[in-house]
C-alpha cells in the first residue's frame, strides 16, 4: 500500500497521509509524494480544495525517529539540504493557488504540526491533539513551524509551546487560534467535506488570487497588500466567473462557475 494515498471528488482533492501504524511518521515516499500531488493537484484548473489528512488515528507524527540517527549521521551540508528539500512541502502549501484544508483526526506533532499550520483551514476532531515535541528530541523545528506557528497563535504562545514541547488538546488549539473549528470524531469527515465544497464551489482563479493576497498579508506592508488587491481584482474582473456572477445575480438565480 502506497505511503500517500490521492482522491478526488467533485473537484475536491484529498491527500491521506497512510502509515497508520507508525501515526504517519514521515517517509521518503510521504515528501516526495506530498511534493508530487500538491504542484500538480495545485494547478489543476478541475481541483478547487485539496484535503489532507492522516489514515488511522493520528493527523502525522512528524518525523520518523526510527530513522533519525541514520539521517543525522550524514554531513551538515547533506543533512541541511535534505531538510531544506522536506521544507519544500510547507512553502509548496503556501505558494499554490489552491485553498488546503487540513483534517486532524488525532496526533500532528512535530513536522505533523508544522504541516497541519501550513494549511489554510484547519478542522480537528476532538480527540486530536497537537505539540511542538522538536525540543524533546533535541532538534529546534523545521517544515516552517515557528513561522506559521507564530502567525498563527502569536508570539508569546509560539514560543511557550517551542520552548517546552507541551502537548495540547483539541479544544485548547481552538481556543489559542490553532485551529477553526472543532467537531466530535465521528463528524470529522462530513465537517470537512462540508467545508471543502462550499470552498470548491467558489470561482476557482478568485480563490487563488484571494489566497496570495492573505499570503502576501502576512509579511507585506500595507501599501503593498492595496496594489496587490487591485491587480488581482482587476484580473479576476475580466475572467468569465465574475461576468457569470454578475449576470446570475441580475437575474436571481445561482452563477455557474466554470473556473474560466
Amino acid at each position: 500500500m502506497a505511503d500517500l494515498i490521492e482522491t478526488i471528488e467533485d473537484g475536491i482533492a484529498t491527500l491521506i497521509l497512510n502509515r497508520p501504524e507508525n501515526l504517519n511518521a514521515l517517509s521518503d515516499d510521504i515528501r516526495l509524494g506530498l511534493l508530487d500531488s500538491l504542484y500538480r493537484l495545485g494547478h489543476d484548473n478541475a481541483i478547487g480544495c485539496i484535503i489532507l489528512t492522516g489514515a488511522g488515528r493520528g493527523f502525522c507524527a512528524g518525523g520518523d525517529v526510527k530513522t533519525m540517527a541514520g539521517r543525522s549521521a550524514r554531513g551538515f551540508e547533506e543533512r541541511a539540504a535534505g531538510i531544506q528539500q522536506s521544507n519544500r512541502v510547507s512553502k509548496m502549501m503556501h505558494d499554490i493557488p489552491k485553498p488546503i484544508i487540513g483534517m486532524i483526526n488525532g496526533v500532528a506533532v512535530g513536522a505533523g504540526l508544522s504541516m497541519a499550520a501550513a494549511c489554510d483551514i484547519r478542522i480537528a476532531s476532538k480527540s486530536a491533539r497537537f505539540g511542538t515535541g522538536f525540543i524533546k528530541i533535541g532538534l529546534s523545528g523545521d517544515w516552517g513551524g515557528t513561522w506559521t506557528l507564530t502567525r498563527l497563535v502569536g508570539t508569546a504562545k509560539a514560543r511557550e509551546l517551542f520552548f517546552t514541547g507541551d502537548m495540547i488538546d483539541a479544544e485548547e488549539a481552538a481556543r489559542i487560534g490553532l485551529v477553526n473549528k472543532v467537531v466530535d470524531d465521528a463528524a470529522l469527515h462530513d465537517a470537512t467535506m462540508t467545508m471543502a465544497r462550499r470552498i470548491a464551489s467558489m470561482p476557482h482563479i478568485a480563490l487563488g488570487y484571494t489566497k496570495k493576497n492573505l499570503a502576501a498579508a502576512e509579511t507585506g506592508d500595507f501599501a503593498t497588500s492595496l496594489d496587490m488587491e487591485a491587480f488581482n481584482q482587476a484580473r479576476c474582473s475580466q475572467m468569465e466567473d465574475h461576468r457569470e456572477a454578475v449576470q446570475a445575480f441580475k437575474e436571481k438565480r445561482k452563477p455557474v462557475f466554470t473556473g474560466r
